[in-house]
């Protein structure tokens, strides 16, 4: 794994139900964890556009590549997202690389929002 490679800070939210001072219920997304990634796109390549006659076409599906820990393990598709670069990214899979413990890929797709 080439460490150098990860050079984007990614943030990972989580959803959580709140209760507010007359107990009324609601969901919102809290930071649980930050780290640096390694962000590809679909096709494996390193940069998140590509030219498509002649215009810059940004890729909604992107994956981010992390250093295996306790609480990127804890990530799942269901209760987490990602914010990066002033986007926000729902996850679709959790790959676990063979699962030798060394890092975690995220296949994400940018949240419509």
């Amino acid at each position: 794994m080439d460490v150098a490679a990860m050079n984007v800070r990614i943030m990972f939210q989580k959803n959580e139900m709140v209760s507010d001072a007359i107990g009324n219920h609601e969901n919102v997304w809290t930071d649980y964890y930050s780290c640096h990634a390694t962000v590809s796109d679909s096709l494996g390549k390193s940069s998140v556009e590509s030219e498509a006659a002649g215009q810059t076409v940004a890729h909604p599906d992107i994956s981010f590549t992390v250093r295996f820990c306790r609480k990127a393990k804890a990530v799942d598709t269901t209760g987490f997202r990602i914010l990066w670069d002033g986007g926000i990214y729902d996850i679709l899979k959790v790959d676990h690389l063979n699962n030798k413990k060394r890092a975690l890929k995220f296949k994400c797709e940018k949240a419509g929002r």
